[in-house]
């Protein structure tokens, strides 16, 4: 696969909120185009599991 198609299925993932495989996708992308679009992808998941707070969500 391409970077550019693993940064799709990655997407994929992220919309179906499987954000552990969508990140993986997005580490594959990345490490076949240190360009791709899916750094900005990757930054904004790190941000989303830094924000999380399981005791928000679940008390």
């Amino acid at each position: 696969m391409t970077s550019l198609e693993w940064y799709e299925r990655g997407n994929e993932f992220r919309k179906k909120q499987d954000f552990q495989q969508a990140m993986q996708c997005y580490m594959e992308a990345i490490s076949l185009d240190k360009d791709s679009p899916a750094v900005e992808a990757r930054q904004m998941l790190e941000n989303i599991y830094g924000f999380y707070c399981r005791d928000i969500y679940n008390p």
